[in-house]
């Protein structure tokens, strides 16, 4: 008896462990039926909640979807600006399932490849819009917060509305901007061209600004050195008449002194030279002041 019941025993605890299935936190259960979605009396799709859950053996089985937030991080997009340039945008995404029976059928039986897929699709279409609304200038420094909000908004809202996917959008945020090689490069040579053309403009005003400050410090130096001159041939010309008047003074009081010193003069003058020669009688009135007093 007790080799038949250890074998029942044994099957009856294999069929009670089949029919028990566990949902983790943070994650919700799709139950299939023969590879079919199981449906409650509303002809929706039954989703189960954390906690353990009763199944039909080997007919049942759990397909299991994370609850928690995802993110959506592909590699940067082409969009256009409304003054017809390309920027590389680089976005990712926060979003999770807010509606885990539609997610499922919607994405053939969750698949979050198909997934990813379907809603970068979404995402782009929204950053097209909102970046082909918008100038480079109010992406770049302006609206950007402006533009991250109206794709979250319109994701989950508008037309483009995630909710056919059972998904909700948490956030979207834009990483990066760029502009494309060719673009960057086109760019490039047009603010140097400009910047080039400024500063030849500012050195042309600098060399006519230092052309006007040389010729007036030019003007400005002739000036003071004709009346420096001036003032020094006034100045000479008045000590020159000063002197003049003094010896005209000395002399007149002593004409023979004014003689004698003129005499000095002539012999200085005269004797400069070691080969100077004079020939002259002896008692000539050059030689007066050489001569014995009579």
């Amino acid at each position: 008896m007790r080799k038949i019941l250890t074998p029942v025993l044994l099957v009856l605890l294999a069929v009670i462990y089949s029919s028990l299935v566990i949902v983790d936190e943070g994650t919700r259960g799709i139950m299939l039926r023969f590879g079919k979605v199981h449906r409650d009396s509303d002809n929706k799709v039954e989703v189960y909640e954390p906690g353990l859950h009763l199944k039909i053996p080997f007919i049942d089985s759990m397909k299991v979807l994370d609850a928690r937030i995802r993110t959506l991080d592909g590699a940067p997009d082409r969009f256009v600006t409304v003054e017809k340039k390309d920027l590389l945008v680089d976005s990712y995404v926060k979003w999770r399932i807010s509606d885990f029976g539609r997610f499922f059928t919607a994405t053939g039986g969750g698949d979050y490849t198909q997934a990813s897929n379907l809603l970068r699709r979404k995402v782009n279409d929204r950053l097209r819009s909102e970046v082909g609304s918008r100038t480079i200038k109010d992406i770049v420094s302006g609206t950007r917060g402006e533009l991250m909000v109206g794709a979250r908004k319109a994701l989950n809202t508008g037309q483009d509305s995630t909710s056919e996917l059972g998904i909700e959008v948490v956030d979207v945020r834009v990483k990066q901007i760029n502009l494309p090689d060719e673009v960057s490069s086109s760019i490039y040579q047009r603010m140097r061209a400009e910047r080039d053309a400024v500063a030849r403009e500012h050195r042309s005003q600098g060399k006519e600004k230092a052309a006007f400050i040389q010729a007036d410090v030019d003007r400005k130096v002739t000036v003071i050195l004709a009346t420096a001159n001036k003032t020094a041939q006034e100045l000479r010309g008045n000590g020159d008449a000063a002197a003049a008047k003094l010896y005209a003074d000395a002399f007149a009081q002593e004409p023979e002194f004014y003689s004698f010193v003129r005499s000095m003069k002539a012999y200085e003058k005269s004797f400069a030279e070691s080969n100077n020669m004079l020939i002259l009688k002896p008692d000539s009135d050059f030689f007066r002041f050489m001569q014995a007093p009579k």
